[in-house]
């Protein structure tokens, strides 16, 4: 294919937002031309995604629509490329951005011009992410999304939105100076930021140890993993509805993604020692923040730790280093990518009837809201991992794939599904059930149209992908393979030198 595509679907959404930015304002009135070209945008953009996904060889490994232009020359180039795993992340993003375009527009009631400009734009950097393929523009896309989600939470958060904000961008961008240190250390080891070139030419073992803590420091913060979480639940509480979706089911996977694909890609000696620690961290974060999630009064904190719970599980299978872990954590991130985001809609729509996310505050709903309570079953029952949902698939294979490797570390993260059960079910009963105490939720309407819609689709995808997972693993089955391939050959050959 001569045509660029990966530069198309990458930067349709900023086109999208320059043509925003260009639609006359309204004070009094929302901007429909902003709204339109917003949604037809990222419409057009997913569907173009559809079709690259649909393209793409599943049969081989090799990085595929390769795009290269020098940018800096004999330093830096402008590569794109993608193989099975990557365009998994890309079109998840293409999928969340237009639901949380269609979510925002009653629920943000300023500003909401501006609001889509930061929506398309974070849209192009993340995409960029999982399109690079030259360390130095991996990272510049990777930095770039703190200023739009930055933004985000500073003008359309809530009162401690300044706070959240702040604290969201110092833990991320602190945690990610070392990577770049790294990067300019690859640089001066192997005389090249192109990541297929270091992929075929290895980083020595000697070197390994360091870059792989550079490289985790920012992927940590990033995912998050327990103990630098804590920016996690303030940013999720603060930030509204749609940067809240985007901040769990798209951003946090970049953590994820970076782990895949330079810790386990480019540093598997390191990896392999590291191993305990990520089996330990995980397995912490797994059990002790669903025990805080148990005690949560506010539903998107709730949410918020049980994010960091799951992201546990995902870190825990990546470190297997086995078919069923590594994509059993790939399948995990995008069903929670999908779960997290119905889950914090549900609370939006809460939230705009009353103004509250205590759970306190509501009981009862059942009665009043039906279509909701059930929709809202759904995604709670998809978020514990229940059979015939996508929240099982990726969950059962990170066990499967741990227990071939560690016992313990097994026994200890099947504990966090039986707390997930529990935190999740005492959240939908005393929302959903139980006796209506507030006398205000009498007069609480259920779903209208466009939410329906959305909660509808994000189910019907919950459960498609539940029942049969077959396209996502049809698609990783062989990126995975040669993960695994690669990694397993530079451990015995770093062995055969040590011997």
């Amino acid at each position: 294919m001569n045509f660029p595509i990966l530069s198309a679907i990458t930067f349709i959404p900023l086109i999208g937002a320059l043509f925003v930015f260009l639609t006359r304002s309204e004070r009094d009135e929302k901007n429909s031309g902003a709204i339109y070209i917003s949604i037809f945008t990222s419409i057009v953009n997913f569907f173009i995604i559809l079709f690259v996904w649909y393209s793409i060889d599943k049969t081989t490994s090799d990085f595929q629509f390769i795009e290269e232009y020098n940018w800096i020359s004999g330093f830096i180039k402008f590569k794109f490329g993608i193989d099975g795993i990557s365009i998994l992340f890309i079109l998840l993003t293409a999928f969340i951005i237009p639901i949380c375009i269609f979510s925002c527009i009653n629920s943000v009631k300023t500003r909401l011009k501006e609001f889509l400009i930061a929506l398309l734009v974070l849209e192009t950097f993340i995409i960029g992410v999982f399109c690079s393929l030259d360390l130095v523009i991996f990272y510049l896309f990777f930095e770039a999304g703190l200023i739009p989600m930055f933004l985000i939470i500073g003008i359309w958060g809530g009162p401690r939105k300044v706070y959240s904000a702040f604290k969201f961008f110092l833990f991320t961008l602190l945690g990610s100076v070392l990577m770049l240190v790294a990067i300019i250390a690859i640089y001066w080891i192997s005389g090249t930021t192109d990541i297929t070139e270091i992929y075929q030419t290895g980083i020595p073992s000697e070197y390994q140890y360091l870059l792989w803590l550079a490289f985790f420091s920012s992927f940590a913060v990033k995912l998050p993993m327990w103990p630098v979480h804590t920016w996690l639940p303030d940013a999720h509480v603060e930030a509204p509805t749609a940067g809240s979706v985007v901040l769990a089911a798209i951003l946090l996977k970049m953590g994820g993604y970076g782990f895949i694909r330079f810790s386990v890609g480019m540093f598997p000696v390191a990896s392999e020692y590291f191993t305990p620690l990520i089996f330990s961290l995980s397995t912490i974060a797994v059990i002790y923040t669903s025990l805080i999630a148990l005690m949560q009064k506010d539903m998107k904190k709730l949410i918020a730790y049980s994010s960091v719970a799951h992201m546990g599980y995902v870190t825990i299978g990546i470190f297997t280093f086995n078919k069923q872990g590594i994509e059993g954590s790939i399948v995990q991130m995008f069903s929670h990518g999908l779960i997290s985001a119905a889950l914090f809609l549900s609370v939006g729509v809460l939230y705009d009837r009353t103004h509250s996310r205590l759970i306190k505050t509501y009981g009862g709903i059942v009665n009043l809201m039906p279509k909701y309570s059930f929709l809202f079953m759904i995604f709670v029952l998809g978020t514990l991992g229940l059979p015939g949902t996508s929240g099982f698939v990726g969950e059962f294979l990170v066990l499967v794939g741990v227990f071939k490797v560690n016992y313990l570390v097994a026994i200890l993260a099947s504990i966090g599904v039986i707390l997930a059960a529990a935190y999740t079910l005492w959240l939908y009963k005393r929302v959903v059930f139980g006796k209506m105490e507030n006398i205000q939720l009498k007069k609480i309407k259920d779903v209208n149209l466009s939410e329906a819609v959305i909660l509808g689709v994000l189910s019907a995808a919950v459960l498609f992908f539940g029942f049969y997972p077959d396209p996502l693993f049809q698609t990783v089955n062989v990126s995975v393979d040669n993960l695994i391939n690669n990694y397993n050959t530079d451990i015995q050959q770093n062995i055969t030198l040590k011997k």
